[in-house]
C-alpha cells in the first residue's frame, strides 16, 4: 500500500477551552509553531497543507488558500479533507496519497476550530426540510434514535456506557490539554444518573462543543530517514466508506460503515481487532463507540455490552480507550474534533503520554465518524490502523 512510505515524525496540540478567546488562525498558527520546533524544520520546508473542515470557516469557500495565506505558507498542495468528524484521519490519508503521488513531500495536517466562538455553519441538506421541522434539532436526538434501536434490538446495560465514560474521563483527568471543566473523576453511577438530554442521551453520553486546534507534520519516508527523526507512525492500514447503504429503502441504524472500512485497513495491517492494542474511536456519542467495536469485530453484533464487562479500557488496562479522554471528556472542537483522538494516538505510539502511557505500542487503530443523517447511520466511516515502525 502506497501510504506505508510517508511518515507522520510530529505531532501538536492547544489547551482545549469551553470558548477561546482567540482567533482560529491563532491557534492554529500556535500548532504550526510547535511542529516546527518539534521537527527543527523551517516553514519553508513545508510544502503541502491538508485541513479538516471548520464551522468557523464553514462559509468560505477558500479556506484551504486563505489558512495558508494567514500561516504564510507557499505549498505545492492545498486542500480540505470535508468529511465532517472523519476530516483529521482522512487528511491523513490524503497528505499521505499526495506525498505518495510527488504532489508534495511534507505536509501539514492542520485541524482546527472555534465553533463555541464562531460557528458560521450554513448547511444545505435534508435538516431544513425534513428534520428541523419536525423537532429533530440535532445530534442528541438522532443518536437517541439509534441508541433506543439499539436496546429494542438487543437490550442495553447502561452500566456498561458508564464504563466507557468512567475511562475516558480517568485519561482526562490525566491529561493536561483537556477542558478544564471536564477534568474532575466521575462514577458510574455518575452517568446513570446524569440528565437526560434526548432520552436516553443522557448528558454524559455526550460531546461539549469546545474549542482549539491539533496537527500534525507528515513526509517521505526517505525524507524521515534523511533527516534523522528517531520517532514516526506509518499508515499500515486505511478504509474508508461513505453513503453505506444509502441506496437501499430500508436499513438498519445499528449497521455502520465501519464494518467495510475496518475490513479493509485490517487486511492491509495484516491484523484482526484482537491485535488491537490501542483503540482510539470516534466518540461523539458513547453507543457510536459500542457500534464502532461492533462493527470492527472487536465482538459479534448486539454483544457489545458483554465485551465492555469483560475489558479494562484505562490506560493500563488491556484495551485501552481514547487515553487522553476522547472527545466526551477532552471536549469536542467542532470539526477538528477528530484529530483529539488521531494526536493521542501518534502520541501513544511515541512514547510521550507520560502517566497515562500505555505498555504496548504495537499498533493504535484509530476511527472517525463523519455526518449524521436522518434514517440511515452516520455518512463516512473511517478506520486507519498505525504503528511506530515503517
Amino acid at each position: 500500500m502506497a501510504m506505508r512510505d510517508t511518515a507522520i515524525v510530529a505531532y501538536a496540540e492547544t489547551k482545549i477551552v469551553q470558548k477561546s478567546d482567540r482567533d482560529i488562525w491563532e491557534l492554529g498558527a500556535e500548532v504550526l509553531e510547535a511542529l516546527l520546533d518539534k521537527t527543527g524544520m523551517e516553514k519553508g520546508e513545508i510544502d503541502g497543507l491538508v485541513l479538516s473542515g471548520s464551522q468557523t470557516g464553514a462559509g468560505n469557500p477558500f479556506w484551504s488558500q486563505a489558512t495558508a495565506d494567514q500561516l504564510a505558507l507557499e505549498v505545492d498542495y492545498c486542500g480540505i479533507s470535508d468529511i465532517g468528524g472523519c476530516g483529521p484521519t482522512g487528511a491523513v490519508a490524503r497528505a499521505a496519497a499526495a506525498i505518495e503521488a510527488g504532489l508534495c513531500e511534507t505536509a501539514l495536517c492542520l485541524f482546527a476550530d472555534t465553533q463555541s466562538r464562531e460557528n458560521n455553519t450554513r448547511q444545505r441538506h435534508y435538516q431544513a426540510e425534513w428534520t428541523v421541522p419536525l423537532g429533530l434539532l440535532g445530534p442528541p436526538t438522532s443518536f437517541g434514535f439509534i441508541t433506543c434501536r439499539y436496546q429494542e434490538q438487543f437490550g442495553l446495560d447502561y452500566r456498561m456506557l458508564g464504563k466507557l465514560a468512567v475511562a475516558q474521563r480517568n485519561g482526562a483527568v490525566l491529561n493536561d490539554l483537556a477542558c478544564e471543566k471536564l477534568r474532575s473523576p466521575i462514577t458510574i453511577d455518575d452517568y446513570v444518573n446524569s440528565r437526560m438530554i434526548a432520552e436516553p442521551v443522557r448528558l454524559l453520553d455526550s460531546v461539549m462543543v469546545c474549542d482549539g486546534a491539533s496537527g500534525l507534520i507528515m513526509t517521505s519516508k526517505k525524507n524521515a530517514a534523511k533527516k534523522g527523526f528517531k520517532k514516526a507512525a506509518f499508515i499500515k492500514g486505511y478504509g474508508e466508506k461513505t453513503s453505506y447503504q444509502f441506496a437501499e429503502n430500508i436499513v438498519d441504524v445499528t449497521d455502520t460503515g465501519h464494518m467495510p472500512a475496518g475490513q479493509k485497513a485490517f487486511k492491509q495491517a495484516g491484523i484482526t481487532a484482537k491485535d488491537v492494542r490501542s483503540f482510539h474511536p470516534y466518540d461523539d456519542f458513547i453507543i457510536a463507540m459500542i457500534l464502532q467495536m461492533e462493527m470492527m469485530g472487536f465482538c459479534k453484533k448486539g454483544q457489545g455490552c458483554d465485551f465492555i464487562r469483560e475489558h479494562d479500557f484505562n490506560f493500563n488496562g488491556d484495551l485501552p480507550l481514547n487515553t487522553g479522554g476522547g472527545q466526551i471528556s477532552a471536549g469536542q472542537v467542532g470539526l477538528a474534533g477528530g484529530g483529539t483522538n488521531l494526536v493521542e494516538a501518534v502520541r501513544q505510539l511515541f512514547g510521550e503520554a507520560g502517566k497515562r502511557q500505555v505498555k504496548d505500542t504495537t499498533n493504535a487503530v484509530v476511527t472517525g465518524i463523519g455526518g449524521i443523517p436522518y434514517s440511515r447511520n452516520w455518512n463516512t466511516s473511517v478506520v486507519m490502523v498505525l504503528t511506530p515502525n515503517g
